[in-house]
């Protein structure tokens, strides 16, 4: 375990800022309050993932959506019955509000926030991490979304294993301010979508006009 400090993020979270002088080499006293704990994902949490469902328990249509690798973010092509579901939520590994759900194969590492759904999700394929209050998922979500996964055994990555992700290291603030900067994070992500669709519709605005002028 190491401890670092990250000064960039210093003008951001915090309200007051000590003023420096020209002259003076010392650093802001201030600045201890952001040293941040380097830790392995492995230490602050285990993976877990849903109870394996076979194809003979699934269905076209039904009653919860199963959600495997490739319809993981999309819409759903198989179902399970309400009694599954409600079995297997109650005996196995399930997700609570707020996990993040990690796909482990196909497109590697993409993330979808857990929402409280009635939905099931196939096991080894989709995986989250088990953690305790060390840990904010408004912060990890940020950082999993800035993980390259890839650069683990190359641009060749076919799967992420559970040992990829418990030996990730992980820069930790603590938990309230892992909040406030997820917060912030969420914000501007909230920013960027509505700056994106008004965009989108402006270019559909000028697509629509460029048709009516010259077809």
């Amino acid at each position: 375990m190491s401890y670092f400090p990250q000064p960039t993020l210093f003008p951001i979270f915090s309200e007051r800022l000590p003023k420096r002088h020209e002259d003076s080499e010392v650093r802001p006293a201030h600045l201890h309050a952001l040293t941040w704990e380097q830790r392995r994902l492995g230490e602050i949490g285990s993976v877990a993932m849903c109870k394996r469902v076979y194809k003979n328990q699934t269905t076209e249509a039904g009653d919860v959506p199963f959600f495997k690798i490739g319809t993981f973010g999309g819409e759903p092509d198989a179902f399970i019955s309400n009694e599954l579901f409600e079995k297997y939520r109650e005996l196995y590994s399930f997700p609570k509000v707020g996990d993040i759900l990690i796909s482990a194969a196909g497109t590697i590492g993409r993330t979808i926030v857990y929402q409280g759904e009635r939905a099931y999700y196939q096991d080894s394929n989709i995986v989250w991490l088990n953690h305790d209050e060390r840990l904010d998922n408004s912060f990890f979500l940020q950082y999993l979304n800035n993980q390259t996964w890839s650069s683990l055994e190359g641009s060749t990555l076919k799967r992420l294993y559970n040992k990829d992700i418990l030996d990730a290291n992980i820069a930790l603030p603590k938990p309230d301010e892992q909040h406030r900067i997820g917060a912030l994070f969420r914000k501007l992500d909230s920013l960027i979508a509505l700056h994106q669709r008004e965009l989108d519709h402006v270019k559909e605005l000028k697509k629509g006009l460029l048709q009516q002028m010259f077809v």
